[in-house]
């Protein structure tokens, strides 16, 4: 047994978007994150950040804490500072993600403002199928406020951070009334919880040496089989498709922030033929890495504009 792997701690403008790595705010689309991260966003936490998920359509997998949700679109997830996480979206999974330091928030977490008891709230998961029809005008509300967002965050207009600053408190004013309607937990197995996070951890490790499956389920002490069940059980893909889903994660990361070539990330990420890592990301990517970096440029130099 592999001794147990501390959590990660992210921080999203430094690791995804460099450009506002000392933002209060950072915003983007939830499948464009899923495409540079995966679909499966193994455990993790964001110290000295709030994190909603609002996810539009599409259904969700979300363990907040060791707490279970799975749920269809449209609903939100909301995370504190520090707390353990960990998601799964659908392939057609779509939504808005908001990233937002705590000093930005704390102020309407205070009790005098009644939407909250203090600094310290839990995770949340609210689906907006399970609310009333008193709580509709609050979630044509939020609807509205995101798209605000998403279209002043993509603009340079003078004000932009006093205004990201405003509808972003917007936004959480209204996340904090719907939070009362929080969904409960689902019940899933810790052991098999554990399980799942102990071999995200191992693939973190070793994705590089291109570990057979057999290898991780022997470190761990179980079986290919128990192993695969689990993993469909807790995310719905099969164990060898999160193992890809991190070399191609690596691999678009390397794509996209490096200057290396096809050749130099091929071996960089322990494969031995370049044709071969050409097959492979055009199997998982749908084209291949010169199409993928030279379409992604094109998206960073259009948010530019």
């Amino acid at each position: 047994m592999s001794e147990r792997q501390p959590i990660p701690n992210i921080n999203i403008g430094q690791v995804y978007d460099q450009r506002y790595a000392d933002s209060e705010v950072h915003y983007e689309a939830l499948g464009k994150l899923a495409d540079f991260f995966g679909r499966n966003m193994p455990v993790h936490r964001h110290d000295r950040f709030f994190q909603v998920h609002y996810v539009k359509s599409g259904a969700v997998r979300v363990y907040l804490d060791e707490q279970q949700y799975r749920q269809e679109g449209p609903l939100f997830f909301l995370t504190p500072p520090t707390i353990p996480h960990a998601f799964v979206t659908e392939q057609d999974a779509d939504g808005h993600v908001l990233t937002v330091r705590q000093q930005l928030v704390w102020p309407l977490l205070e009790a005098e403002q009644g939407l909250a008891d203090g600094p310290q709230i839990a995770p949340v998961c609210v689906a907006f199928s399970e609310l009333g029809e008193e709580y509709r005008e609050e979630v044509q509300r939020l609807d509205l406020l995101f798209d605000q967002l998403r279209s002043e965050f993509g603009a340079q207009r003078p004000g932009r951070e006093a205004s990201l600053s405003a509808l972003t408190r917007l936004i959480f004013i209204s996340l904090l009334r719907l939070s009362a309607r929080s969904l409960k937990a689902q019940p899933a197995r810790h052991e098999d919880l554990q399980v799942f996070h102990r071999f995200n951890g191992l693939i973190e490790a070793h994705y590089r040496e291109h570990w057979p499956l057999v290898q991780y389920a022997s470190q761990m002490g179980v079986t290919e089989a128990r192993l695969n069940d689990i993993c469909r059980r807790i995310a719905d893909l099969p164990s060898k498709r999160l193992i890809h889903d991190r070399v191609m994660q690596e691999a678009k990361r390397l794509l996209l922030f490096t200057g290396n070539s096809a050749n130099e990330i091929c071996y960089q990420l322990g494969f031995k033929d370049p044709a071969y890592f050409s097959r492979f990301f055009a199997r998982n990517a749908g084209m291949s890495p010169g199409e993928y970096r030279h379409r992604r440029a094109g998206d960073k130099e259009e948010a530019w504009r």
